[in-house]
């Protein structure tokens, strides 16, 4: 192909998968740096394992957790990872080193780490998990910034604003606090109880706003998670989304999925054309889903071999790369065969 020519265009329904690569235990999380060379995966055997796009290549991350790494993000350049591990570490890593090892770790939470993201000039990063307290760290050296709290319960996800005025957060409970980062109390609250159950049964809450997503044009804050969970400890739940109105806190829209009755969706991102796909994985294996903001229903479905466990769209807005149960990392790519 000649070095101009036009990038393939996207196309959910030409879904396929078109690399696998395989570790020696389940993984839990996954994400592409910024620049698009790697996907890192955080795995059970509490490394980090590193796979080069170009031919799968693979790099193990060790000696910074001693327990499952479920949440990474990047510096904005694309030089440095973050984790989080369910010990409570926040540990910074060079993200393209031969042999990377642990250039920072901070004792950041009590309990896991369930969410980090990066603010959009790349000087703050968040952290957010079992202990209900967002924390800002100075992502150059690490130093502690502020915490911001009002959650009641653990925090599943966090998302900043593209302006980096404000962090948004998720939790246990299906509450969404939006906060102004220069203050100590959330500005807006979104009500995404339709995602959280409590079983009396089995005394358990359970749900919880998984995923988060702002559409592109900046009209819609996306929450996603579980609802119907009549057996929660069995694993039967369907996967929600819920579409709010970014200006008003309005619930605009639930979007369901027909026909699977042991999911979750458990992120969420924007594609370049405004479509939202959701990642869910359960009892029912592993699905991409794609939403548009005029349907109550997935308008696309692509199913994946094994049980999903998170998702990442690349920088190119084409590849999806999912974490499986089944140790393999996937990339799937929503265009059609080059040629």
């Amino acid at each position: 192909m000649a070095d101009d020519a036009a990038p393939p265009a996207l196309d959910i329904k030409q879904a396929k998968v078109t690399s696998t690569w395989a570790h020696d235990r389940p993984l839990v999380t996954c994400r592409f740096d910024p620049l698009g060379r790697y996907v890192f995966c955080g795995a059970e055997d509490n490394t980090i394992q590193r796979f080069q796009l170009s031919d799968g290549a693979k790099t193990p991350l060790v000696g910074g957790h001693d327990t499952w790494v479920h949440a990474l993000a990047f510096s904005k350049d694309g030089e440095t990872l973050l984790s989080g591990g369910c010990e409570g570490r926040l540990v910074w890593w060079p993200a393209a080193a031969e042999q990377p090892q642990p250039a920072r770790q901070v004792d950041a939470h009590h309990g896991w780490i369930r969410a980090l993201a990066v603010s959009p000039d790349g000087t703050l990063v968040a952290s957010a998990g079992n202990d209900a307290v967002i924390r800002l760290w100075n992502v150059a050296d690490g130093s502690p910034v502020r915490e911001l709290r009002g959650h009641a319960r653990d925090i599943y996800s966090l998302l900043w604003h593209p302006s980096g005025e404000f962090l948004i957060s998720g939790d246990l409970m299906g509450v969404i606090r939006q906060w102004d980062i220069t203050a100590d109390e959330p500005v807006k609250t979104f009500d995404a109880k339709d995602l959280h159950s409590f079983n009396g049964g089995q005394q358990v809450d359970f749900g919880g706003v998984r995923g988060l997503a702002l559409s592109p044009d900046g009209r819609h804050l996306a929450a996603g998670g579980l609802h119907k969970a009549s057996n929660p400890l069995g694993a039967v739940h369907e996967p929600l989304v819920l579409l709010f109105n970014w200006e008003t806190q309005e619930l605009v829209r639930s979007q369901t999925c027909e026909g699977i009755t042991q999911g979750v969706i458990w992120r969420l991102c924007y594609l370049p054309d405004g479509t939202l796909v959701g990642a869910s994985g359960g009892g029912n294996g592993g699905w991409l889903f794609f939403y548009n903001a005029e349907s109550d229903k997935d308008i696309h479905r692509f199913q994946l071999p094994n049980i999903l466990r998170e998702m990442d769209v690349h920088p190119d807005g084409i590849q999806v790369a999912t974490a499986h149960h089944d140790r393999n990392v996937r990339i799937t790519r929503l265009a059609a065969d080059a040629g």
